[in-house]
């Protein structure tokens, strides 16, 4: 699923494929908890988390992988504990859910959250 018409995370998750669909719940719940004052929306077809407006993260049920977005500072900080997974310049791509490793995931939100909360 590139591109959702969701109207909301829930449903995006609901929709998604039933193997990826805890591991996407267990992203929203992260970004829930560690950026609280973010605003979540559907943006762009994904479910994204804004703050006065702007994107602070996101997160997508690609094709091929699940993409998280928590931008190239966080990246680049985390550099050694993402060795061997995907990145792009702003993003992570996980092949399969088990290869999230959520511990990573939140100390990326932990990092986001210095900059935007």
């Amino acid at each position: 699923m590139a591109k959702s018409n969701a109207a909301t995370v829930a449903a995006y998750i609901k929709e998604a494929d039933a193997a990826r669909r805890p591991a996407l719940a267990r992203l929203r719940k992260l970004v829930r908890e560690v950026l609280p004052s973010s605003t979540e929306v559907m943006d762009w077809g994904l479910p994204t988390y804004q703050k006065n407006g702007k994107m602070v993260t996101a997160f997508a049920s690609q094709k091929n992988y699940i993409a998280f977005y928590p931008g190239e500072t966080a990246i680049k900080a985390h550099k050694k504990e993402l060795a061997g997974i995907s990145c792009g310049k702003g993003c992570i791509r996980y092949g399969r859910p088990e290869k999230i490793d959520f511990a990573v995931v939140r100390s990326l939100l932990e990092n986001i959250a210095t900059r935007w909360e």
